[in-house]
């Protein structure tokens, strides 16, 4: 079956989204307020028919060093407020976020494009963030213990790590906001942060929300950009930033932590993932195919932690892919704003191109295709949704992360060939398993090289639950309780005995 695709869909509450859209802030959040751009501002685009949203405000070297001074001196008095008034702040920001949760999820799916179910659940999910390290605010600890020797007492501190530049990504503009937002503030650090071009709207307006909570100007500037690596490269060269976190591709990654190292610069890093999803013989195929839907189908595949790489044991590879391939044909293209819609656009033009060519390539080796079609010329960035069945394992969709609702399900003899095609990436970031047994479900998440595991569930994201990979997947943890030490730093002070 071929699922005739749109060129480009009209936006289905154009009129209630231009009055939302006159409502969001577009300039640069610095200090109290939201302020003009030294450069020209650039437009933001509607992936689904290639029409301009709105302009907003575009930040160079001088409005970051605007940011920097203002933050420089309000962040030692934020790092003095009582942790109780830093978790009200961020308790306040969760409330407003949850009040108007409506009007963030039509801005995401205006701006990038994904269902306004998917938004409507992050936008939730985000604001869970602002609870949860509200609530790690008044926990920060720290110890006081005596020395082996007995002549001294060890005390140890943890203090905020001083401003953060964050560097946040289009595919979750909310949660990548307050899962890196949330805990600086708790920690009593600044920050700074970059969205992504392709969606500033979101950030501005949780900027707009956590004013409102009552953050002290200052302590969170948003500086939207056209031009991210010349804003980035100023500000990994200031002495006033002392942390860097970004989630993004690794190939930027690995170019922002060269950059880093001239300064040794405090930082982490959430980058790329090719999960693997291994369904074993003995799993529950319908189970499987509905925790494939959520892994692989979340914002339409543009995750990084999106099941990348389906290994399914042969006796039930067929089946698995004829039920996976009856899902995927149902899902039905249109606008993100639209509630009827469940199959969004991808954030651009580049992406659609990019995503054929892996599709083609694998075909063009023996990959069968059991559900997808053709792509259009635009000007919305649609693409099929795709299932392709006995997918060679060196075939260009198994070895790079595809970042689209593309499923390449490899037959594998057992669990041991499974493990040993999953492991052989440079990625490992997520991973999910399908078994009925426990036991073996275990052992083979625990013989798995990524850093979470969703076993027999297609989600693994929680705010509760650190977030973060292993290899070139990135560096540190996200969420969690681990998720506030990535903004603190340990003083160790040496007493006297008394």
């Amino acid at each position: 079956m071929t699922v005739a695709l749109p060129l480009a869909v009209a936006n289905p509450n154009k009129e209630k989204t231009d009055a939302l859209l006159k409502r969001i802030p577009t300039g640069l959040l610095i200090g109290d307020g939201f302020c003009d751009g030294s450069e020209e501002p650039f437009a933001v685009i509607d992936p689904a028919n290639g029409e301009v949203l709105t302009t907003v405000a575009n930040a160079n070297a001088i409005d970051l060093d605007k940011a920097l001074t203002i933050s420089q001196a309000a962040q030692p008095e934020w790092a003095k407020t009582a942790p109780r008034q830093r978790a009200e702040v961020l308790r306040k920001a969760f409330e407003l976020m949850v009040s108007r949760a409506d009007d963030i999820a039509l801005v995401m799916s205006l701006e990038n494009g994904k269902t306004i179910v998917d938004a409507k659940a992050e936008t939730l999910y985000a604001a869970e963030f602002f609870r949860w390290f509200g609530e790690e605010a008044v926990r920060i600890d720290g110890a006081f213990r005596t020395a082996p020797s007995g002549l001294n007492k060890i005390l140890t501190l943890r203090q905020p790590v001083g401003i953060a530049f964050l560097i946040t990504p289009w595919n979750f503009p909310a949660a990548m906001f307050t899962r890196k937002v949330g805990p600086a503030i708790a920690a009593g650090a600044a920050a700074i942060l970059k969205p992504a071009g392709e969606t500033p709207l979101t950030a501005l307006l949780i900027g707009e929300i956590l004013l409102e909570a009552g953050l002290p100007a200052g302590i969170c500037s948003i500086l939207p950009t056209d031009k991210s690596a010349q804003l980035t490269t100023a500000a990994l060269a200031d002495r006033r930033i002392r942390k860097l976190s970004f989630t993004g591709s690794t190939q930027i990654g690995k170019l922002l932590l060269h950059q880093a190292a001239d300064r040794v610069l405090n930082s982490s890093m959430e980058l790329g993932g090719n999960a693997p999803f291994i369904i074993l013989d003995d799993a529950d195929i319908d189970l499987a195919v509905e925790g494939a839907m959520l892994a692989k189908m979340r914002n339409g595949g543009q995750a990084c932690t999106a099941a990348n790489r389906f290994f399914v044991q042969d006796k039930v590879h067929d089946i698995f892919v004829q039920k996976l391939s009856e899902r995927m044909n149902a899902l039905k293209p249109g606008h993100g704003s639209d509630e009827a819609t469940t199959l969004a656009p991808l954030v651009n033009r580049k992406a659609v191109k990019s995503i054929a060519q892996m599709v083609q390539e694998a075909i063009q080796i023996g990959a069968k295709q059991f559900a997808g079609g053709p792509i259009n010329d635009g000007p919305g960035s649609f693409f099929p949704a795709t299932v392709l069945g006995d997918v060679p394992p060196n075939a260009q969709v198994v070895q790079d992360e595809i970042f689209g609702p593309v499923a390449a399900v490899v037959r594998v003899q057992d669990e041991f060939e499974a493990l040993k095609w999953a492991n052989q990436s440079e990625y490992g970031l997520a991973g999910y398993v399908y078994t009925k047994d426990t036991a073996r479900g275990l052992r083979v998440s625990q013989d798995l090289e990524v850093g979470m595991i969703g076993l027999n569930r297609g989600l693994v994201s929680d705010p509760a639950a650190p977030f973060g990979g292993v290899k070139q997947s990135g560096i540190g943890r996200e969420g969690g309780y681990e998720g506030i030490d990535e903004y603190l730093e340990v003083k160790y002070i040496a007493t006297s005995d008394f």
